[in-house]
This record gives structure tokens, sequence and C-alpha cells, in this order.
């Protein structure tokens, strides 16, 4: 009886078949594209426009404590909906272990000044000596002379 031999490795194929690594990448990159718009960790508001605006790119940061205030005269710290009367408290809270940081008040551009006012108030009561107020850049659409 003889042995029978059979020489497999001749055969076997060594290429790499990418075309399941570029189909899910594919389909990594759509989800990603849907998912970041609703990522947005903001309140919407339509800020002032100004001609001056002055660029604070700390404000997008994670750890940034932005304060908002709407149009109706709410309160949101980040996301959340917060009472007026507790967000020198929430702040304080905020900025025990972070001391001389940055506070962004966020105000929509029709809100009650009043309500902006008391919100910069309980922040500086807080113990926060640098309130930055946020605005957008004016847009200028080719108005001629203005």
């Amino acid at each position: 009886m003889g042995i029978a031999v059979r020489d497999v490795s001749k055969q076997v194929n060594s290429n790499i078949n990418v075309t399941p690594m570029v189909d899910v990448m594919l389909v990594l990159l759509i989800i990603f594209m849907v998912i970041t718009p609703m990522l947005q960790n903001k309140v919407q508001i339509d800020m002032a426009k100004v001609d001056n605006a002055v660029a604070m790119p700390d404000a997008d940061k994670e750890d940034a404590i932005v304060v908002a205030i709407t149009r109706d005269g709410g309160v949101f710290m980040g996301q959340d909906k917060v009472d007026p009367s507790q967000l020198g408290k929430m702040v304080r809270d905020k900025l025990a272990d972070k001391p001389g940081k940055t506070i962004y008040v966020r105000a929509d551009a029709r809100a009650q000044f009043k309500a902006v006012e008391d919100a910069i108030d309980d922040v500086r009561t807080a113990g926060v000596d640098e309130v930055g107020l946020l605005t957008q850049k004016k847009e200028n659409g080719g108005l001629g002379g203005e």
C-alpha cells in the first residue's frame, strides 16, 4: 500500500479580500454621519449677532461649563434645564475642583435682559471671576455701504 500525498499548499490563495472590509467601513461612515448632528450638547438659541465677535474656542470643549438662557427665560446648564434660583449653587458645585475656570453664557438675542443679568449675577455670586458672553459674527450679505 502506498501513501497518497496531496500537495494542497500550492492551491492556497494568499490574497486578502478587502471588499467586505470596505463595505463595513462605508456603513460605519454613514452611521457616524447620521449620528454626529444628534450628539450636539447645546440648546437651540439664536445668539446675538455682532460685528466684532471674539473667538472663544474653549467654549466648545467637553469640560466647558455653558449656561444658556432661552427666549422665554428658561435657564439651562449644558443640556439640563435648571431652576434659576439654583443656578449659583450648581455652578459652585461644578467649580469645586476647578477654581479659576471661565463660565460661558449663551443668551438668545430676544431673551429678556433681566433673565440674562440674573444668570450672570448668580454665576458671579458663585465665585466665578471670568464670564464669557457668546455671540455670533454678523454675516455681511453684500448690502453696499453697511
